[in-house]
């Protein structure tokens, strides 16, 4: 009987050891990817973006937008989440009725044109000023 439990236990043992690895092995792949090249147009659209501020408007319509967004969920059409463990900020153009007129994002990826193509079209409640520029983190 104790030779069985032995025997048991050492089988228990080396089927855990070995799904361990397994995970460790595909763990590893999404550690080694590496980051993805940076859009250097990124840095001036965030810069015009960022000159929108100090507005009262313009923070009230941040916080209406984010909900917007965040109620429509346009961040899980696509499946673009899954396609890099880094995040991508897109900077979206909005034309004065809030439609998406452009798109451009920090990165250039395979999860970055997944999320440009989702948002090409989107429509957004009208901003305070045209062109507005909205900035989202997408994880």
């Amino acid at each position: 009987m104790r030779n069985t439990c032995l025997k048991l236990s050492a089988l228990c043992a080396a089927l855990l050891l070995s799904a361990c690895q397994t995970t460790q092995t595909s763990n590893t792949a999404a550690q080694d990817e590496a980051p993805s090249p940076k859009n250097p147009e990124f840095t001036s659209e965030m810069a015009k973006f960022n000159a929108q501020f100090p507005n009262a408007k313009v923070s009230k319509y941040e916080e209406e937008s984010i909900a917007h967004n965040n109620a429509q969920k346009f961040d899980e059409r696509g499946n673009c989440h899954g396609k890099s463990k880094y995040p991508v900020t897109i900077m979206l153009l909005l034309d004065a009725n809030g439609k998406v007129t452009n798109t451009v994002t920090d990165v250039e990826n395979s999860k970055a044109a997944c999320f440009r193509q989702t948002y090409a079209s989107v429509q957004f409640p009208k901003p305070p000023i045209a062109p507005y520029r909205k900035a989202i983190l997408l994880k």
